[in-house]
């Protein structure tokens, strides 16, 4: 999931984070699934089941209750989504898919300890899966607690085949800036790049901390590339800036200020570069 902001190191939630929707449904279209859900609630008390066909049953009605609750994660809402995951995990107790969205939805709604418990309870079902090691990690970087994140991020990117490294190696650079070990950020950022090229929120990060090292060259290269594209935004202008005024290249500052005044006139940068405060 991906959060529109390239500030991404001061914000409460990561920009990638896996849910059981993408797992297995893709793009979900509720009033489809809420059908499926009557048909197979018909099915169920009209024909006998064996055991076995009555946990596979169970199994899939869990399934479809977690596309519900993924879409309602998607949407926004993250009670109905929390609720749904429950009557999921109802039916499939060891359900590592809807323990991860019922942690996530703790996360949005500000639960950190049953999101914690969530996350734990996945883990002691599944104790190698790399998303629920992520999840878990991203929770316990917003807890400050940076070794222990870490080490969860790593965990994640030790596991084989792993799909999503790309995301993995940015949650943890951008887990490291709130840390403020920026050297090390700028190694998983880079990591991130060279997996999954073209991420505005990597490049972006990946700049900002290039900047706050005084590699401006390299810094430059990502912020050129980002503002001449679809993704350019108020922030990645105003670090462009930045970047371009420690060159001393008056010109191309000019020319992207210009374009910060002209497309995002209230902005906080654009406050901020009529202040002059370069260096905050």
């Amino acid at each position: 999931m991906f959060e529109h902001t390239f500030r991404a190191q001061r914000s409460g939630y990561p920009p990638f984070v896996h849910t059981p929707a993408k797992r297995f449904w893709g793009s979900l279209a509720v009033p489809w699934l809420v059908s499926s859900v009557l048909v197979w609630g018909l099915w169920g008390c009209t024909t006998p089941t064996s055991p076995n066909t009555a946990q596979a049953d169970a199994k899939q009605r869990a399934g479809l209750r977690l596309a519900l609750a993924s879409g309602y994660f998607e949407q926004g809402q993250f009670a109905v989504a929390l609720e749904e995951a429950g009557l999921a995990l109802k039916l499939d107790a060891q359900s590592v898919d809807a323990l991860n969205l019922q942690g996530l939805a703790h996360m949005r709604l500000n639960q950190p300890q049953a999101a914690q418990r969530s996350f734990e309870q996945a883990l002691a079902t599944k104790p190698d899966d790399a998303d629920t090691l992520h999840n878990l990690a991203w929770l316990r970087c917003q807890q400050a607690q940076y070794a222990q994140a870490q080490r969860g991020f790593e965990r994640a990117l030790a596991q084989s085949a792993y799909p999503r490294a790309a995301r993995t190696w940015t949650s943890l650079g951008l887990c490291q800036i709130r840390a403020g070990d920026h050297a090390q950020a700028a190694q998983s950022l880079l990591q991130a790049q060279t997996l999954m090229p073209g991420q505005p929120v990597v490049m972006y990060n990946l700049a900002w901390v290039l900047w706050r090292q005084g590699q401006m060259t390299q810094a430059q290269s990502y912020t050129r590339a980002l503002n001449n594209s679809p993704q350019a935004n108020a922030e990645s202008l105003w670090l462009g800036v930045r970047v371009e005024r420690s060159l001393n290249n008056l010109d191309s500052m000019a020319q992207l200020a210009g374009q910060l005044k002209k497309r995002f006139p209230l902005s906080k940068e654009m406050n901020a570069y009529e202040r002059g405060a370069f260096d905050e």
